[in-house]
């Protein structure tokens, strides 16, 4: 892509997020390549002092200013860039704007989103301009999805290709959330009818592989040794991610199959869990209730760095196929903010920079980058282990208790 003034434009710069993400940027690039946008000029060029603190180049970034209430402005956006970063959400409200500026200029775009209703909506109106102009939307490139799609795909490489696969995935986290992930998640759970129904139109209108099986598998709660603890069914944008995967790439074999769990070491921890959300769900279906919730937290919030320097996550997966087991884990820091601004931003990176696949439209992190995205992570220190098996070594069901395994 020639003619564009900058590689990567981060729009949103002035959150939480965002600047997390900016300071990654910074560390990363200095000030080549790359600008800052947002609404308001005063914040962007305080971030912009703040970044001068880590590299005194960046008090020369390029500042853009772009509102998405101003069509134009978020236009000017996408088309001075390759790559267009926004962390601006609630994205059901707010990211609709860059979404189809980007397809329609064939600007390469990545966001935080964890909101299957605004992911299927970009999917109905601009997955096919996207592939006429040659853009690559690709959400949830953060926390969710880049560990489970990109730990899945890893995880298939290690077992034997062209035959039937059985994975599942165990998700344990230590840490807290921002203001803004708490906004998008209530509005998540406010819009469960609406969501179901774009979900149902978009099964109906996009086709499916030929000649191979994908399937989601719910599960039941129950205990599990290579989980490590109690799991139950996470119905998150998550697996729907992973199976969006494996639809699109032939390495996943003719028949995969895929569960995503929920760990806890502690039954009664699980029930809590199971029992706040179900509360917090049928909440957030009134207005009067719903305008409560979101009074509880600030979108501007955000944990101390002292809070995320003592958090982490782990992502194991147990694939079985042919014979053989694997069980692999994805690990790392922060899971909400030092890593989730890690893996945008390398996300931003990979497209802008490396040598990938000739796709477009709508993709997932793994159809997008796969390999490349994993190879750069690995370098920024989340891990990607293999725990037990790979490439065939362990026979189905040899899998022992990992609860030492690191």
């Amino acid at each position: 892509m020639t003619g564009r003034d900058h590689d990567i434009v981060l729009f949103g710069a002035t959150g939480f997020t965002g600047t997390l993400t900016a300071e990654y940027l910074t560390r990363t690039l200095g000030a080549n390549g790359w600008a800052l946008a947002g609404r308001n000029r005063d914040r962007l060029e305080a971030v912009r002092r703040r970044l001068a603190e880590i590299d005194p180049a960046a008090s020369e970034l390029p500042l853009l200013q772009a509102d998405v209430n101003d069509l134009a402005s978020v236009r000017a956006v996408a088309e001075s860039a390759r790559v267009a970063i926004t962390t601006v959400g609630p994205y059901i409200r707010y990211g609709e704007p860059l979404v189809a500026a980007c397809a329609a200029a064939g600007t390469d775009y990545v966001d935080l989103t964890g909101e299957p209703e605004f992911v299927d909506r970009m999917w109905l109106r601009y997955h096919d301009q996207a592939q006429r102009s040659g853009a690559r939307l690709v959400h949830s490139c953060g926390f969710d999805s880049v560990p489970y799609d990109l730990g899945a795909l890893f995880s298939v490489q290690q077992l034997p290709a062209g035959i039937p696969i059985n994975l599942q995935g165990f998700v344990r986290v230590g840490g807290s959330f921002s203001g803004g992930t708490y906004h998008s998640a209530i509005e998540i759970m406010s819009r469960l009818r609406q969501g179901a129904s774009v979900a149902r139109e978009r099964r109906e209108r996009e086709a499916r592989p030929l000649g191979r099986t994908v399937r989601g598998v719910s599960g039941a709660p129950h205990h599990d040794a290579a989980a490590g603890g109690w799991v139950f069914p996470m119905p998150t944008i998550d697996p729907l991610t992973v199976l969006r995967s494996a639809r699109a790439l032939d390495r996943y074999g003719p028949d995969f199959t895929y569960s995503h769990y929920l760990v806890a070491k502690r039954l009664p921890v699980l029930a809590g869990m199971v029992g706040g959300a179900g509360v917090v769900i049928a909440l957030a279906q009134l207005p009067p209730t719903k305008k409560l919730l979101l009074m509880l937290k600030d979108p501007g919030d955000g944990p101390s760095p002292e809070r995320r320097a003592k958090s982490w996550f782990k992502v194991r997966f147990h694939g079985r196929g042919g014979g053989a087991s694997v069980l692999t884990q994805v690990s790392g820091g922060d899971p909400g903010y030092a890593e989730t601004s890690k893996m945008l931003a390398e996300s931003a990176l990979c497209l802008a920079y490396d040598e990938l696949p000739a796709r477009s439209g709508q993709l997932t992190p793994a159809v997008a980058m796969g390999q490349a995205l994993i190879d750069r992570l690995q370098r920024a220190g989340i891990q990607f282990s293999v725990l037990v098996g790979g490439q065939g070594t362990a026979p189905a069901g040899a899998i022992p208790d990992p609860a030492g395994a690191a």
